[in-house]
């Protein structure tokens, strides 16, 4: 029994000195890893870093927008007839001008020749009675013919002149009629639905045929707080006020254009008040109707201090970035931030030109943690 229990003791305690050797290779292996504990051997956290940019940037005030047709229009017909043809596809843009539909023209063709005969005859009427009139006039003189039969050839020559232009005046009307047969359109845009098939009978100033909205330029249409008003009217005393357009999900705008109109009066229940931007949509990319956000470039702000949107934490106190402070520690900092420029953000308070800004591993150090900067990259 007595040397079983021997056993025993001397494979407990061998045991024991090859964990003791173990801890003491591992605490050898870790010290000698360059940079990654301190003097007192506290483990410093590798962090990258990043300098503060010192910019000027763009000040935006920014808005959720509407977009709206600058002109929209119902093609209508003025007269009736029956539509022989549409020209151009649901849809499709066209320009100012562009033959759309045409209906039935052989009435008012025939209307035109019959009010141009009519004109024809009344010229000839007009014709004869100057004729009798210059007969009648070297007559009066010589007293072969009565004064009174003089003054009858006269106003038969004023009534055969009236009489000519009441049907002057219908080949006009005729021709206008006529040409009403052919709908264009007034101005370029895109069409809508086609809501008159051919062969539908339609009627002056009836059903619409279709819609017509002019896609370029377009207006949007937002509501700025009248707190913005001061801001805006200051930008626009100076010029042009720009304004970009995004639709959702973008972060880079491809529409630009500028603010062209402040309405005159701030609606009291809103406290808002309407402004709109005329975008020029050269690529038709906007269509009336879209909600957007759109920005307004009011002022520029020089020196602008600006650090990595990764370096910045949050916490129940607000944002707060961290810097290498004295003795390569991480020291805290609140801050109040301003706008963004692309990945960068302005900081407005709370740090300085010359901090290192900390901006990864933030989730493993804390205030006063050791830290290893890492060369920027």
């Amino acid at each position: 029994m007595l040397t079983r229990s021997w056993k025993i003791g001397l494979a407990a305690t061998t045991a024991i000195a090859a964990v003791a050797i173990l801890f003491v290779a591992l605490r050898s292996n870790s010290g000698s890893t360059a940079g990654a504990a301190t003097p007192h051997g506290a483990f410093a956290m590798p962090v990258p870093v990043a300098k503060i940019v010192k910019k000027t940037i763009p000040i935006y005030l920014e808005y959720s927008a509407r977009t709206e047709s600058i002109r929209s229009i119902q093609l209508q017909a003025k007269i009736s007839g029956y539509i022989k043809e549409q020209h151009v596809a649901d849809g499709s843009d066209v320009k100012e001008g562009d033959l759309l539909y045409t209906i039935d023209p052989r009435d008012f063709n025939a209307t035109l020749d019959q009010a141009k005969a009519q004109s024809r005859r009344d010229a000839a009427a007009l014709e004869y009675t100057r004729a009798n009139l210059d007969r009648g006039s070297s007559l009066v003189k010589n007293g072969f013919i009565a004064k009174d039969t003089y003054d009858q050839r006269t106003s038969a020559v004023s009534q055969a002149e009236a009489t000519l232009a009441m049907s002057e005046a219908a080949v006009r009307t005729a021709e206008l009629n006529l040409a009403y047969t052919e709908i264009r359109a007034p101005f370029s845009g895109r069409l809508g639905r086609n809501q008159a098939p051919i062969g539908t009978l339609i009627s002056a100033a009836g059903a619409p045929l279709n819609t017509l909205v002019q896609l370029g330029p377009i207006y949007v249409t937002f509501n700025p707080s009248e707190s913005d008003l001061a801001e805006i009217q200051k930008a626009r005393d100076v010029g042009a006020v720009k304004a970009e357009v995004l639709l959702p999900g973008e972060t880079k705008a491809r529409q630009k254009g500028e603010l062209t109109f402040v309405d005159n009066a701030v609606d009291r229940s809103t406290g808002t008040i309407v402004a709109r931007a005329t975008i020029p949509n050269a690529d038709f990319s906007l269509l009336p109707g879209q909600y957007v956000r759109i920005r307004l470039a009011i002022r520029e702000e020089p020196d602008a201090l600006m650090v990595p949107q990764t370096a910045l934490g949050s916490s129940q106190l607000g944002k707060y970035v961290y810097v290498v402070g004295e003795g390569n520690k991480a020291d805290q900092r609140l801050v109040s931030l301003g706008p963004v420029d692309g990945d960068l953000v302005m900081v407005t308070k709370g740090v300085s030109a010359t901090d290192q800004v900390i901006s990864g591993n933030l989730q493993k150090i804390g205030p006063g943690a050791p830290v290893q900067p890492l060369p920027p990259q």
